[in-house]
């Protein structure tokens, strides 16, 4: 599979939901040939991760059966690991996670931080990712003392369970948009350098959500936020802000946009240290 050469300052995550609802992509992969065919040219454009999730875990979303969460997954995860893709598995649920481990995935993507060991027994990397709340009431009213130290302490304590479980890769996620206001997670954005700091790989998803929406509809002077389809150039600039503070991963919809700029990035920092 020929995929990007590119020098690139962190590793890039190419979100693929196959779910009628989830805020982005809902939808636009009706059938595992459609995902598949989109996990397959994700990692074309260069994507080192491709992350398959069959339960949308947007503001309201309602929660999905195992049985059809898993029969959404599967296949298109068994396929593209078949096809020497890395694929991470998004899912709360356990047996989702031992299923689709079981039908190749490397990494388990947990919005509920709670499946350490889960992700131990089965010798996966986790991604603990903090959330304030469940999906469908966590943007009623999300109420912090001090955000940044709060998700910051939540997420070391998740990590120290995970390693005590016996999680070999651990990483972390402050959760951009989970149960955050626009000021909340503005501020975390501005402290990353101090996650970062804290020892543990992060990674970041702030691609298209609601935030970058209404930034640029406040930069373009418009009333109602921009289209989730519009929103690249606030994607681009939180991707961009996120490698300049040492950020690993970043998960995003558009992946050959963000690994260019990963790209770029890592050559100036070469050229600076020459």
């Amino acid at each position: 599979m020929g995929r990007s050469t590119l020098r690139r300052v962190a590793l890039v995550m190419g979100v693929l939901n196959v779910t009628p609802d989830s805020f982005s992509d809902g939808g636009h992969h009706p059938t595992v040939d459609a995902a598949v065919a989109h996990g397959l040219a994700m990692a074309e454009q260069g994507a080192d991760w491709v992350d398959v999730g069959g339960e949308s875990t947007r503001p309201g979303a309602a929660p999905v059966a195992e049985a059809e969460e898993l029969r959404r997954v599967v296949p298109v995860v068994e396929r593209l690991a078949g096809a020497g893709v890395r694929v991470s598995v998004d899912t709360r649920k356990p047996g989702v996670a031992r299923a689709a481990a079981a039908a190749g995935a490397g990494m388990l993507n947990d919005v509920s931080a709670s499946l350490h060991e889960v992700a131990a027994e089965l010798g996966l990397a986790w991604v603990a990712m903090h959330a304030q709340g469940d999906p469908r009431t966590m943007q009623d009213d999300p109420h912090y003392d001090d955000v940044v130290a709060e998700v910051r302490d939540h997420l070391l304590a998740c990590a120290e369970r995970g390693r005590a479980a016996g999680v070999t890769e651990v990483w972390i996620d402050p959760g951009i948009g989970f149960g955050k206001t626009l000021e909340h997670n503005l501020a975390l954005l501005a402290h990353l350098p101090e996650l970062v700091a804290a020892g543990h790989p992060v990674l970041l998803g702030a691609s298209r959500k609601w935030f970058l929406g209404r930034l640029l509809a406040d930069s373009d002077r418009v009333g109602a936020p921009v289209p989730v389809d519009d929103r690249l150039e606030g994607s681009l600039a939180t991707a961009t802000w996120a490698f300049a503070c040492g950020v690993q991963m970043v998960r995003v919809h558009d992946v050959r946009a963000i690994g260019h700029a990963a790209s770029v990035v890592a050559g100036e920092i070469e050229g600076v240290a020459a």
